[in-house]
């Protein structure tokens, strides 16, 4: 039978990335589910639009998607299935009987049934550094599909994001597009010495607008969500600069394919 894990812990505390690591050393198959959070009151939910599990896909080409599986995923041997939860506040047990029962509801209905239970800032297993404690939090999100990035003008949006020049920013992560094909997931939290921009192995074909998952998830204090789609919408090529870059790249793919 396969085993369902759920990894639940605040914003930014390093659950993807846990899961990651956890689910390339998997060796039968493997699965992944992120749910909707557990609201808070003063603690906003981030709209996630599917930014971890488009970058998980990614790496893990053969990642179950649990969401939309048939038959069960339980039917399967040695498969190793991770549900992520944002949850601001530890379970009341260790045990499954802390679990809420919403929880519980959504991944029956899925025909999931879980075998263990960790939550980050609680469990050894998993690591504390980056587990904030959070009174307040706003959140505010963008969707970005089909959007590409001028390259210079994405690191300076990034730069003053995550610098307070649109609020108070304690976590930020994105999926974002360039000219050249290849797409970043940005990844920054307070807690952290920097941000992370992992290139996805996936690249896009020059024709177009890349049709991928695209967007941009922000929390934090004081938001200027005006002020940020504002910055954005100056930051984005229009769809003749993008032809100027994706020209050449055509070109040159037909002249390698001559040789």
């Amino acid at each position: 039978m396969a085993q369902t894990w759920l990894i639940s812990g605040p914003p930014g505390c390093g659950k993807t990335t846990w899961m990651l690591n956890t689910l390339k050393n998997h060796q039968g198959q493997r699965g992944y589910l992120r749910l909707p959070g557990i609201s808070t009151a003063g603690l906003e939910q981030a709209d996630d639009g599917g930014i971890d599990q488009t970058y998980l896909q990614d790496q893990i080409t053969d990642l179950i998607d649990l969401s939309n599986t048939d038959p069960a995923p339980n039917d399967q041997e040695q498969q190793l299935n991770l549900v992520e939860l944002t949850q601001f506040e530890p379970p009341s047990s260790s045990a499954l009987e802390g679990v809420d029962s919403s929880v519980i509801q959504q991944l029956e209905a899925l025909g999931l049934r879980l075998d263990r239970a960790l939550h980050f800032g609680r469990d050894e297993d998993l690591p504390k550094d980056d587990a904030l404690e959070f009174s307040r939090l706003e959140a505010w999100s963008m969707p970005l599909e089909r959007c590409v990035w001028d390259p210079n003008s994405l690191s300076s949006f990034w730069f003053e994001l995550v610098n307070g020049a649109y609020g108070d920013v304690y976590r930020a992560k994105a999926l974002m597009n360039l000219p050249d094909g290849r797409a970043f997931f940005c990844n920054w939290m307070v807690s952290q010495g920097g941000s992370q921009f992992l290139p996805l192995e996936s690249v896009a074909p020059p024709d177009g607008r890349p049709k991928r998952c695209s967007k941009l998830s922000v929390q934090g204090k004081a938001l200027d969500g005006g002020g940020i789609q504002a910055t954005i919408a100056d930051c984005l090529l229009s769809d003749e600069v993008l032809e100027l870059h994706q020209e050449p790249q055509r070109q040159q793919a037909e002249l390698t394919q001559a040789l």
